[in-house]
Protein backbone atom coordinates (compact mmCIF):
# COMPACT_ATOMS: atom_id res chain seq x y z
CA UNK A 1 0.00 0.00 0.00
CA UNK A 2 1.07 3.59 -0.61
CA UNK A 3 2.24 5.21 2.63
CA UNK A 4 2.47 8.98 2.44
CA UNK A 5 5.21 10.67 4.48
CA UNK A 6 6.47 7.28 5.67
CA UNK A 7 9.91 8.74 6.46
CA UNK A 8 8.83 12.23 7.53
CA UNK A 9 11.51 14.15 9.42
CA UNK A 10 10.24 17.72 9.81
CA UNK A 11 10.95 20.16 12.63
CA UNK A 12 7.37 21.24 13.32
CA UNK A 13 8.00 22.75 16.74
CA UNK A 14 10.57 25.11 15.22
CA UNK A 15 7.77 27.04 13.51
CA UNK A 16 5.56 27.43 16.58
CA UNK A 17 6.04 31.22 16.81
CA UNK A 18 4.90 31.67 13.20
CA UNK A 19 1.88 29.53 14.01
CA UNK A 20 1.09 31.72 17.02
CA UNK A 21 1.21 34.78 14.76
CA UNK A 22 -1.13 33.26 12.17
CA UNK A 23 -3.70 32.19 14.72
CA UNK A 24 -3.47 35.60 16.46
CA UNK A 25 -4.33 37.35 13.18
CA UNK A 26 -7.38 35.12 12.67
CA UNK A 27 -8.54 35.72 16.25
CA UNK A 28 -8.09 39.49 16.09
CA UNK A 29 -9.87 39.88 12.75
CA UNK A 30 -12.71 37.65 13.96
CA UNK A 31 -12.98 39.52 17.27
CA UNK A 32 -13.14 42.86 15.45
CA UNK A 33 -15.92 41.56 13.21
CA UNK A 34 -17.80 40.20 16.22
CA UNK A 35 -17.61 43.55 17.99
CA UNK A 36 -18.81 45.44 14.91
CA UNK A 37 -21.59 43.15 13.73
CA UNK A 38 -21.91 40.21 16.11
CA UNK A 39 -23.09 36.72 15.18
CA UNK A 40 -26.05 36.24 12.87
CA UNK A 41 -28.34 33.99 14.93
CA UNK A 42 -31.11 32.08 13.22
CA UNK A 43 -34.68 32.25 14.39
CA UNK A 44 -34.01 29.07 16.39
CA UNK A 45 -32.12 31.30 18.83
CA UNK A 46 -33.78 34.69 18.41
CA UNK A 47 -37.37 33.58 17.91
CA UNK A 48 -39.35 34.09 14.74
CA UNK A 49 -41.28 32.48 11.92
CA UNK A 50 -40.00 30.36 9.05
CA UNK A 51 -42.14 29.91 5.95
CA UNK A 52 -41.24 27.81 2.92
CA UNK A 53 -42.99 28.61 -0.36
CA UNK A 54 -42.93 26.75 -3.66
CA UNK A 55 -43.62 28.94 -6.70
CA UNK A 56 -44.49 27.77 -10.22
CA UNK A 57 -41.70 29.84 -11.77
CA UNK A 58 -38.45 31.37 -10.56
CA UNK A 59 -38.84 34.86 -9.10
CA UNK A 60 -36.23 37.63 -8.81
CA UNK A 61 -34.88 37.79 -5.26
CA UNK A 62 -34.77 41.59 -5.36
CA UNK A 63 -38.44 41.71 -6.27
CA UNK A 64 -39.39 39.35 -3.42
CA UNK A 65 -37.40 41.44 -0.95
CA UNK A 66 -39.05 44.65 -2.14
CA UNK A 67 -42.50 43.09 -1.77
CA UNK A 68 -41.71 41.94 1.76
CA UNK A 69 -40.51 45.43 2.68
CA UNK A 70 -43.72 46.87 1.25
CA UNK A 71 -45.85 44.71 3.57
CA UNK A 72 -43.75 45.58 6.63
CA UNK A 73 -41.41 42.57 6.91
CA UNK A 74 -38.21 44.59 7.01
CA UNK A 75 -35.03 42.60 7.53
CA UNK A 76 -36.55 39.22 6.66
CA UNK A 77 -34.04 36.79 5.17
CA UNK A 78 -34.78 35.05 1.86
CA UNK A 79 -33.08 31.91 0.58
CA UNK A 80 -33.66 29.48 -2.23
CA UNK A 81 -34.16 25.96 -0.91
CA UNK A 82 -33.13 23.11 -3.17
CA UNK A 83 -34.36 24.71 -6.40
CA UNK A 84 -34.83 28.13 -7.99
CA UNK A 85 -38.58 28.01 -7.36
CA UNK A 86 -38.48 27.12 -3.64
CA UNK A 87 -37.99 29.95 -1.14
CA UNK A 88 -37.50 30.09 2.62
CA UNK A 89 -38.57 33.29 4.37
CA UNK A 90 -37.32 33.91 7.92
CA UNK A 91 -38.88 36.76 9.86
CA UNK A 92 -37.60 37.48 13.34
CA UNK A 93 -39.99 37.95 16.25
CA UNK A 94 -39.52 40.90 18.54
CA UNK A 95 -39.03 40.33 22.24
CA UNK A 96 -42.46 41.87 22.86
CA UNK A 97 -44.23 39.53 20.43
CA UNK A 98 -47.30 37.84 21.83
CA UNK A 99 -47.33 34.17 22.76
CA UNK A 100 -50.75 33.31 21.36
CA UNK A 101 -49.71 32.64 17.79
CA UNK A 102 -51.03 35.93 16.49
CA UNK A 103 -47.57 37.03 15.45
CA UNK A 104 -47.14 33.95 13.24
CA UNK A 105 -50.53 34.48 11.64
CA UNK A 106 -49.63 38.09 10.90
CA UNK A 107 -46.30 37.09 9.32
CA UNK A 108 -48.00 34.45 7.15
CA UNK A 109 -50.60 36.98 6.04
CA UNK A 110 -47.88 39.50 5.15
CA UNK A 111 -45.94 36.88 3.16
CA UNK A 112 -49.15 35.99 1.32
CA UNK A 113 -49.67 39.60 0.30
CA UNK A 114 -46.04 39.91 -0.79
CA UNK A 115 -46.17 36.81 -3.02
CA UNK A 116 -49.58 37.79 -4.40
CA UNK A 117 -47.92 40.96 -5.62
CA UNK A 118 -44.77 39.18 -6.90
CA UNK A 119 -45.93 35.82 -8.30
CA UNK A 120 -49.67 36.34 -8.54
CA UNK A 121 -52.39 34.62 -6.53
CA UNK A 122 -52.55 30.88 -7.19
CA UNK A 123 -49.02 30.69 -8.59
CA UNK A 124 -47.40 29.48 -5.35
CA UNK A 125 -48.15 27.34 -2.33
CA UNK A 126 -47.05 27.17 1.31
CA UNK A 127 -44.89 24.10 2.00
CA UNK A 128 -44.33 24.54 5.73
CA UNK A 129 -44.55 27.07 8.54
CA UNK A 130 -42.44 26.89 11.70
CA UNK A 131 -42.33 29.17 14.71
CA UNK A 132 -39.87 29.55 17.60
CA UNK A 133 -40.71 31.76 20.56
CA UNK A 134 -38.01 34.18 21.83
CA UNK A 135 -37.94 32.47 25.22
CA UNK A 136 -37.22 29.10 23.59
CA UNK A 137 -34.45 30.69 21.52
CA UNK A 138 -32.75 32.07 24.65
CA UNK A 139 -32.91 28.64 26.28
CA UNK A 140 -31.31 27.06 23.20
CA UNK A 141 -28.46 29.60 23.32
CA UNK A 142 -27.77 28.73 26.95
CA UNK A 143 -27.87 24.98 26.33
CA UNK A 144 -25.56 25.24 23.31
CA UNK A 145 -23.01 27.17 25.39
CA UNK A 146 -23.36 24.70 28.25
CA UNK A 147 -22.78 21.76 25.90
CA UNK A 148 -19.43 23.22 24.77
CA UNK A 149 -18.29 23.99 28.33
CA UNK A 150 -19.24 20.50 29.56
CA UNK A 151 -17.35 18.91 26.67
CA UNK A 152 -14.21 20.80 27.78
CA UNK A 153 -14.66 19.75 31.41
CA UNK A 154 -15.22 16.06 30.63
CA UNK A 155 -12.27 16.08 28.23
CA UNK A 156 -9.94 17.57 30.84
CA UNK A 157 -10.92 14.87 33.35
CA UNK A 158 -10.50 12.09 30.77
CA UNK A 159 -7.09 13.23 29.57
CA UNK A 160 -5.84 13.89 33.09
CA UNK A 161 -6.82 10.32 34.02
CA UNK A 162 -5.44 8.69 30.88
CA UNK A 163 -2.23 10.70 30.60
CA UNK A 164 -1.53 13.39 33.21
CA UNK A 165 -2.87 16.85 33.89
CA UNK A 166 -0.23 18.55 31.68
CA UNK A 167 -1.48 16.70 28.62
CA UNK A 168 -5.10 17.38 29.52
CA UNK A 169 -4.54 21.11 29.97
CA UNK A 170 -2.64 21.39 26.66
CA UNK A 171 -5.40 19.52 24.80
CA UNK A 172 -8.19 21.64 26.29
CA UNK A 173 -6.37 24.91 25.51
CA UNK A 174 -5.79 23.77 21.93
CA UNK A 175 -9.46 22.82 21.58
CA UNK A 176 -10.52 26.18 23.01
CA UNK A 177 -8.37 27.73 20.28
CA UNK A 178 -10.28 25.69 17.69
CA UNK A 179 -13.65 26.83 19.01
CA UNK A 180 -12.63 30.51 19.05
CA UNK A 181 -11.09 30.27 15.57
CA UNK A 182 -14.23 28.57 14.24
CA UNK A 183 -16.47 31.26 15.77
CA UNK A 184 -14.26 33.89 14.13
CA UNK A 185 -14.66 32.07 10.80
CA UNK A 186 -18.45 31.90 11.23
CA UNK A 187 -18.55 35.63 11.90
CA UNK A 188 -16.32 36.55 8.95
CA UNK A 189 -18.28 34.32 6.55
CA UNK A 190 -21.63 35.66 7.85
CA UNK A 191 -22.87 32.11 8.42
CA UNK A 192 -26.21 32.01 10.16
CA UNK A 193 -25.83 30.36 13.57
CA UNK A 194 -28.43 27.61 13.76
CA UNK A 195 -28.62 24.34 15.68
CA UNK A 196 -26.93 22.67 12.69
CA UNK A 197 -23.98 25.06 13.01
CA UNK A 198 -23.78 24.45 16.76
CA UNK A 199 -23.68 20.72 15.99
CA UNK A 200 -20.84 21.37 13.54
CA UNK A 201 -18.87 23.27 16.22
CA UNK A 202 -19.28 20.38 18.66
CA UNK A 203 -18.16 17.97 15.91
CA UNK A 204 -15.06 20.11 15.39
CA UNK A 205 -14.34 19.84 19.12
CA UNK A 206 -14.46 16.04 18.97
CA UNK A 207 -12.44 15.90 15.75
CA UNK A 208 -9.70 18.13 17.10
CA UNK A 209 -9.48 16.25 20.39
CA UNK A 210 -9.23 12.93 18.58
CA UNK A 211 -6.26 14.13 16.55
CA UNK A 212 -4.55 15.65 19.60
CA UNK A 213 -5.02 12.47 21.65
CA UNK A 214 -3.43 10.35 18.91
CA UNK A 215 -0.33 12.56 18.90
CA UNK A 216 -0.17 12.70 22.71
CA UNK A 217 -0.54 8.93 22.93
CA UNK A 218 2.52 8.54 20.70
CA UNK A 219 4.34 11.14 22.81
CA UNK A 220 3.69 9.09 25.93
CA UNK A 221 5.02 5.95 24.26
CA UNK A 222 8.16 7.70 23.02
CA UNK A 223 8.83 9.28 26.42
CA UNK A 224 9.24 5.77 27.83
CA UNK A 225 11.06 4.46 24.78
CA UNK A 226 13.68 7.20 24.31
CA UNK A 227 14.54 8.39 27.79
CA UNK A 228 17.64 10.38 26.78
CA UNK A 229 15.77 12.66 24.36
CA UNK A 230 14.22 15.88 25.60
CA UNK A 231 10.57 16.75 25.11
CA UNK A 232 11.27 19.04 22.13
CA UNK A 233 12.67 16.09 20.20
CA UNK A 234 10.02 13.67 21.42
CA UNK A 235 7.23 15.98 20.22
CA UNK A 236 8.78 16.32 16.77
CA UNK A 237 9.32 12.58 16.54
CA UNK A 238 5.74 11.79 17.58
CA UNK A 239 4.19 14.26 15.12
CA UNK A 240 6.29 12.86 12.28
CA UNK A 241 5.37 9.29 13.16
CA UNK A 242 1.62 10.06 13.15
CA UNK A 243 1.80 12.27 10.05
CA UNK A 244 0.94 9.49 7.52
CA UNK A 245 -2.20 8.64 9.48
CA UNK A 246 -3.15 12.32 9.77
CA UNK A 247 -2.72 12.97 6.04
CA UNK A 248 -4.95 10.04 5.05
CA UNK A 249 -7.61 10.74 7.68
CA UNK A 250 -7.84 14.48 7.10
CA UNK A 251 -7.62 14.09 3.32
CA UNK A 252 -10.60 11.73 3.12
CA UNK A 253 -12.61 13.80 5.61
CA UNK A 254 -12.01 17.08 3.83
CA UNK A 255 -13.00 15.43 0.53
CA UNK A 256 -16.35 14.49 2.09
CA UNK A 257 -17.04 17.93 3.51
CA UNK A 258 -16.07 19.62 0.23
CA UNK A 259 -18.50 17.32 -1.59
CA UNK A 260 -21.23 18.41 0.83
CA UNK A 261 -20.21 22.03 0.34
CA UNK A 262 -20.44 21.84 -3.44
CA UNK A 263 -23.32 19.42 -3.95
CA UNK A 264 -25.55 19.58 -0.86
CA UNK A 265 -28.48 21.94 -0.42
CA UNK A 266 -28.81 25.16 1.52
CA UNK A 267 -29.72 23.44 4.79
CA UNK A 268 -26.55 21.36 5.08
CA UNK A 269 -24.14 23.86 3.49
CA UNK A 270 -23.44 25.84 6.72
CA UNK A 271 -22.49 22.55 8.41
CA UNK A 272 -20.10 21.75 5.53
CA UNK A 273 -18.50 25.23 5.72
CA UNK A 274 -17.86 24.93 9.45
CA UNK A 275 -16.59 21.36 9.23
CA UNK A 276 -14.24 22.15 6.33
CA UNK A 277 -12.64 24.95 8.33
CA UNK A 278 -12.74 22.85 11.50
CA UNK A 279 -10.71 20.06 9.90
CA UNK A 280 -8.05 22.59 8.93
CA UNK A 281 -7.89 24.34 12.29
CA UNK A 282 -8.09 21.04 14.21
CA UNK A 283 -5.11 19.63 12.34
CA UNK A 284 -3.24 22.91 12.70
CA UNK A 285 -3.83 23.15 16.44
CA UNK A 286 -2.87 19.54 17.15
CA UNK A 287 0.58 20.17 15.65
CA UNK A 288 1.29 23.85 16.24
CA UNK A 289 -0.79 24.68 19.33
CA UNK A 290 -1.24 21.58 21.52
CA UNK A 291 2.35 20.30 21.23
CA UNK A 292 4.05 23.69 21.86
CA UNK A 293 1.68 24.40 24.78
CA UNK A 294 2.66 21.05 26.30
CA UNK A 295 6.29 22.09 25.92
CA UNK A 296 5.63 25.39 27.73
CA UNK A 297 3.66 23.71 30.51
CA UNK A 298 6.46 21.19 30.99
CA UNK A 299 8.94 24.05 31.33
CA UNK A 300 6.80 25.87 33.90
CA UNK A 301 5.79 22.74 35.85
CA UNK A 302 8.39 20.07 35.02
CA UNK A 303 7.50 16.41 35.19
CA UNK A 304 9.54 13.67 36.81
CA UNK A 305 12.48 13.92 34.40
CA UNK A 306 12.21 17.69 33.74
CA UNK A 307 12.47 17.16 29.98
CA UNK A 308 10.55 20.28 29.10
CA UNK A 309 12.83 22.51 31.18
CA UNK A 310 15.88 21.02 29.54
CA UNK A 311 14.36 21.46 26.06
CA UNK A 312 13.80 25.21 26.43
CA UNK A 313 16.52 26.08 28.93
CA UNK A 314 19.46 24.63 27.07
CA UNK A 315 20.68 24.45 23.53
CA UNK A 316 19.70 21.48 21.44
CA UNK A 317 22.20 18.63 21.66
CA UNK A 318 25.02 18.37 19.16
CA UNK A 319 25.12 16.48 16.86
CA UNK A 320 21.53 17.04 15.67
CA UNK A 321 20.54 13.40 15.99
CA UNK A 322 19.74 12.62 19.65
CA UNK A 323 21.34 9.73 21.41
CA UNK A 324 19.01 6.80 22.03
CA UNK A 325 19.44 3.89 24.41
CA UNK A 326 21.49 1.02 23.08
CA UNK A 327 19.26 -1.25 21.10
CA UNK A 328 19.39 -5.05 21.38
CA UNK A 329 21.30 -6.90 18.70
CA UNK A 330 19.20 -7.12 15.54
CA UNK A 331 16.73 -4.41 16.65
CA UNK A 332 16.11 -1.45 14.28
CA UNK A 333 17.83 1.82 15.14
CA UNK A 334 15.65 4.57 16.64
CA UNK A 335 14.33 7.06 14.04
CA UNK A 336 16.08 10.35 13.49
CA UNK A 337 14.27 13.48 14.62
CA UNK A 338 15.13 17.11 13.91
CA UNK A 339 16.82 19.04 16.66
CA UNK A 340 15.76 22.53 17.56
Amino acid sequence: MIRFFANANYDFIKWRRWAYGLTAVIMLVGAFDLVIRGLNYSIEFTGGTLIQIEAKTALPMGQIRQSLDNVGLHGATIQTFGSDTSYVIRARTSAEADTTGGDTVAVAASVTRAFDATAGAGNYRFERTEVVRPKVGKELQGKAFLAIILSFFVTLIYLAARFEWRFGLAAVLATAHDVLATIAFISLMHIEVSLIVVGAVLTVVGYSLNDTIIIFDRVRENLHKYRRQNLYEILNLSINETLPRSVLTHGTTIATTLALLLLAGEVIRPFAWVMSFGIFTGTFSSIYIAAPILLLIEKRWPGEDARGARALGARAPTPATPTAPAAPRGAPAPPKVPAR
